[in-house]
């Protein structure tokens, strides 16, 4: 008998703000809602958007739902550079992905974002075993995670799991591993799984 297969490291993949385009595309939706131009709302916003006058989860959730339902929000938004290419690199290179969305956190427009979420997937072309539409994102198993949301990642690190900080405005104060391009995401894959197996 040979021995048991080794299985394939695991990356758990956010989408929002590390594949797609969140904030540029809400930026968009939002100077429409609010009726501005584009110019007028900052591309330097924290988590939240208060710097584009959302006042609470409240405003946040209508502006949310009108950029679902309304302007297909998860359908429309551009891919991030790079993302195609280097997950395709390290899903030949024997990574399995784990795709880890926390999108249905709106009542009733959960086929809504599954079906634009799918099509968004498959229409760019993004390789992936899985689909995890979780909030509790530790709890879906991976050995790499790759996120942009500050508090995600902070409980992430705390449990002791490897976290790469996708660099963007709203997670400035977030130490290292910090990457600004999916170039950086997939050198620091390598370097940790070299380390891991050595």
């Amino acid at each position: 008998m040979g021995k048991p297969e080794k299985s394939k490291p695991v990356i758990g993949v956010d989408l929002d703000g590390v594949c797609a385009d969140f904030y540029g595309r809400m930026r968009e939706i939002a100077a429409e809602w609010f009726e501005l131009s584009v110019d007028e709302l900052t591309t330097d916003v924290s988590y939240g958007l208060k710097e584009w006058g959302i006042s609470g989860k409240k405003q946040y959730e209508s502006l949310h739902r009108y950029a679902l339902n309304q302007r297909g929000l998860f359908k429309t938004m551009p891919m991030i550079v790079g993302a195609r290419k280097y997950l395709r690199k390290l899903s030949d290179e024997g990574f399995h992905i784990r795709i880890i969305t926390h999108r249905l956190f709106l009542h009733y427009s959960h086929a809504s974002a599954v079906e634009q979420t799918i099509s968004w997937l498959d229409g760019h072309g993004i390789p992936y075993w899985d689909l995890c539409f979780m909030k509790e994102k530790s709890e879906v198993g991976a050995d790499i995670y790759v996120e942009d949301t500050p508090d995600n990642i902070e409980q992430l690190r705390k449990k002791g799991l490897y976290t790469i900080c996708f660099a963007n405005s709203t997670n400035k104060a977030i130490t290292e591993p910090r990457a600004s391009s999916w170039k950086e995401v997939y050198d620091l894959v390598h370097s940790f799984s070299e380390k891991s197996s050595a």
